[in-house]
This record gives C-alpha cells, structure tokens and sequence, in this order.
C-alpha cells in the first residue's frame, strides 16, 4: 500500500539519490582553476556522471526485478555515498573523475524507486505515483545545483561532496526501516535477467520509440548542462558559482509539469503532453539562442530558455515512463532499465556534443545543437503517434498492456 508518507519518501530518496550527480554543474569553472585543467576537459565531469549513470541502469537496474528491493536500495545508496565522498577529498582531477564514476554508477537507486512507485499504488493513480516521486528528483535537480553553488562560495567546491555523501548514509539507513518488502517478479540469474531486457526492446516498438524520443530530449537539454557555467561565468555576464546554482531554481515549476504529465497519463492524455513538452523544447532554443545577444534583456532570456527547456523534458519524460510502465506491468524495472539506459545515452551524447560545440564555436554553435536535437525529439513524437496506431488493438479488444493502459 502506497501511502501519502511513503510516497514522499520515495520523492524525497529520488531527489537526493539523482541531484547529486548534478552539483558538479554550477562548479565547473571553479573546479578547472582550482584543479588546472582546460574548461572543456572539466565539462567531461557531466558527461563522466551520465555515462556511469547509463552503465547503472544496463547493469544494476534489472536486479529490481531480481532482489528484494529494501535491502537492494540501501546498498545503493550506501555505494554513491562512497563515491561522493571520494570526490568531497579529492585532489586531482583524475581521483574527481573517479568518484564521479562510482557516485553515477550507484545513484541508479532513483530508477528502481520509480517503477516501485507505479507497483505499489492503487489502480488508476499509478501516473500520479510516478509523477509525484518525478517531482522528487526534479527538485532534487534543482536544489543540488543552487546549493552547490551557494555552498561553494562559502566552503569551497569539496563541501557540497561531503553533504551529499553524509546525506545519503543518513537516507540508507531511513529507507531501510520505511521500505516494504518486497517479493521479486523474476525467477533466474542475473544473466538471464539482462537477457530478458534485451528481449523486451525487441518485442516492444513503443518502448523502442519512447526511448528514442527521451534520448533525444535529454540529449538537447544535457547541451545546455554542460556549457551553461562556461557563459555565464564568462565575460558577458560574469557571475558566481552561487549566482550560477541559483538560477537553477527557475526550473523549479517543471516539478508541477511532472505532476501534471502523470495526471494527464492517468486521463488517457499521455500523447498530448508529450507533444506540448517537445514543442517547449524547441521554444527554449529560440530564448536561449537570443540571450548571447546584446540586448538589455539577455539574462533574462536565458533564465527563461532555460526554465521552459526543464519544463519541456519533465513532460517529455514522465509521460514516456507512463507508456512504457503498462507495457509489462511483472517486468516494469526491465523496461526501465532499457528506457533509462537510452535515455541517459542521449544526455551522455548530448553533453559531449555540447563541449565539443563551445570549443569549436561558442554559444551560437551550442544553439544549433541543442535545437537540432529539439527538433529531433519532435519528429520522433510524431513516429512514436504513428506507432501508437499501428499497435492499438481495435474496439472491443483488451489491450496487450492491460484494460486502461495509458498509451
């Protein structure tokens, strides 16, 4: 049974488990002085997170279906607070590096929580579940990057490490009492299990195309993430890692956009949120391209690219997650696992193509980037409404996914 207290548990765990692999963002700059290293090689502290987040989700998520999932959640967070605090001591740049790896790698704990959710509510609210504990990670997105930030300037760059790495002890051992146990959906080993996902992607087209569609949203706003610090702590607007951290906060009513797509799941809407969140998408573009401009009005044109771009990718994602979910309701980690790993292969992708970018021509070859993969993430919704057809059963005939599914 999903209570109201659980259910923010779950919310709360997602959001610290998941922004700690965001409170190396508004520190970049700081962190290439300190540790002398190019802007670009330290920017690879982003893509180093998401890639060992994706490998996390191939290899650590299916065990969701595998092992009883309390004493499999404490473990991880157990783990990524190691690697947090291996970065909170470290003195070169190779040692941040690892401890990124192994935090990315652990923090996976978010994605066997969500589809834990969507499991233990009642019928009918299983969008709002994933909706509410999406809100929890959005937020603890948020807050990690403005706090990182603000915690920074007063501390130094290793102090917001060490909070995150203390936090996440103290989160084990909470999710150790709170959690029910839970009873595994799959009989087998581990190799069979990873199998079994694989098969899920053949024998499934939407969570084929649904994955597509997340990696290329997440892939254009990971351009972002991975060079916003560098121009706005550059000469045109000159502001510090706390100032940086704080406009993070802008993207704080994308919170209420995951709330919203979950509802809309629920309503049989899903298709309709996930076309409102990719044409966002693109619409940042436009606000965040304007803002290298010289107008009076820059900053704010980038503080607003940037809020709808969180907006946009939180409507994307959560009604992705309310498609696939249905798909298999005795193998829901697998298929996130599957989506996940694709999706944070995008934002992987999406944050090295966003270096390579400002490198090679600054804010406006960041711009086409990023829209380019706006734009994808598009065409690839109306692909995914060509699928929706294709496998809808006719009138009168139950769903493969089960009477109700959202699609």
């Amino acid at each position: 049974m999903l209570t109201r207290s659980l259910l923010l548990l779950m919310a709360v765990a997602t959001g610290l488990t998941v922004g700690g692999n965001y409170v190396n963002q508004p520190l970049l700059d700081t962190i290439a002085a300190d540790l002398g290293v190019r802007q670009g090689s330290a920017a690879t502290l982003v893509t180093t997170a998401q890639v060992s987040y994706g490998l996390g989700l191939l290899l650590v998520v299916p065990l969701g279906d595998l092992l009883e999932r309390r004493r499999l959640l404490t473990a991880l967070a157990l783990l990524a607070a190691a690697g947090h605090a291996v970065c909170a001591v470290a003195t070169s740049f190779p040692v941040l590096l690892i401890g990124t790896a192994v935090a990315g790698l652990f923090s996976v704990a978010a994605q066997v929580l969500v589809p834990f959710a969507a499991e233990l509510a009642e019928p009918g609210r299983a969008g709002r579940a994933v909706g509410t504990v999406m809100s929890g990670l959005l937020v603890g997105a948020l807050l990690a990057r403005s706090a990182s930030g603000a915690l920074a300037d007063v501390a130094g760059w290793h102090a917001p490490y060490a909070v995150v790495a203390a936090g996440l002890v103290l989160l084990a051992l909470v999710l150790r009492r709170r959690l029910p146990v839970s009873v595994p959906r799959r009989v087998g080993g581990y190799r069979a299990t990873l199998a079994s996902t694989a098969a899920l992607v053949r024998a499934e087209p939407r969570l084929r195309t649904r994955a597509l569609l997340g990696a290329a949203g997440f892939a254009g706003v990971s351009v972002l993430f991975s060079t916003m610090t560098f121009l706005l702590a550059g000469e045109r607007f000159g502001l510090s890692d706390g100032a940086i951290g704080l406009i993070a906060l802008v993207g704080a009513g994308a919170a209420l956009a995951a709330s919203l797509a979950g509802r809309m799941a629920d309503a049989g809407r899903t298709q309709l949120a996930t076309g409102a969140g990719a044409l966002l998408l693109v619409a940042s573009w436009a606000a965040l391209g304007l803002s290298a401009s010289d107008a009076l009005t820059s900053l704010v044109l980038f503080v607003a690219g940037f809020a709808v771009a969180d907006l946009g990718l939180q409507m994307v994602h959560v009604s992705n997650q309310n498609v696939i979910y249905p798909l298999r309701p005795d193998a829901r980690a697998r298929l996130n696992s599957a989506y996940m790993t694709t999706y944070f292969a995008g934002g992987a992708l999406g944050s090295a193509a966003g270096s390579a970018a400002w490198i090679a021509g600054g804010w406006g070859a960041v711009t086409a980037v990023g829209a380019a993969f706006a734009l994808l993430t598009t065409a690839l919704w109306l692909v995914d409404v060509r699928a929706e057809r294709r496998v809808r059963p006719p009138a009168g005939e139950v769903s493969p996914a089960g009477a109700g599914a959202p699609r």
